[in-house]
């Protein structure tokens, strides 16, 4: 009877283990090196979950263009370029509002309310955690940028985002 109670929390305990989905956590740095909150990305059957969760001061108020970059490198902290461009294997045009884009680094804009925090949570089609056609933590990871200026959804290369922000990596 133990024998049978034991195979049956073991089992519990490993299904349990592989419904759990792929999560990562990363901290969000302003271009002053200043960390100003996190993002949370959880992984899903089609894509992932990004949660966006800033605190007050981070942003100037208003809207903000965020996109997903190639590398997962904030280190140069006045302009993060290290980040490189955009996620964009098919080289597609920039722009949910583009007839030939979007490419999978176009995310909704993120709305800084007064007193600068922010709030957001959206799901990235086609992307992935854990291997699949995009990966977020290849071997040089990658980054989600917040830029200073709402993206319009439509203009080359950024929608007119302006200036990067801030950055978070995903390792």
């Amino acid at each position: 009877m133990f024998d049978k109670f034991v195979l049956a929390l073991v089992s519990i305990a490993l299904m349990t283990g592989f419904a759990r989905a792929e999560e990562r956590t990363a901290d969000v740095i302003d271009n002053k090196g200043k960390g100003i909150g996190s993002m949370e990305v959880k992984q899903g059957p089609h894509g992932v979950v990004l949660r966006v969760m800033l605190r007050p001061g981070a942003l100037t108020p208003g809207w903000h263009g965020v996109h997903l970059h190639e590398v997962g490198d904030c280190s140069d902290i006045e302009k993060f370029m290290h980040s490189k461009g955009h996620i964009n294997p098919a080289n597609a045009e920039h722009g949910f509002l583009n007839p030939k884009g979007p490419h999978p680094a176009d995310l909704p804009n993120v709305y800084a309310y007064a007193d600068g925090s922010a709030l957001a949570e959206m799901f990235i089609d086609g992307v992935s955690l854990s291997g699949g056609k995009i990966n977020l933590l290849d071997a040089d990871g990658s980054a989600v940028v917040v830029h200073a200026s709402p993206d319009d959804h439509m203009s080359q290369p950024i929608g007119g985002a302006g200036a990067r922000v801030a950055c978070a990596v995903l390792k």
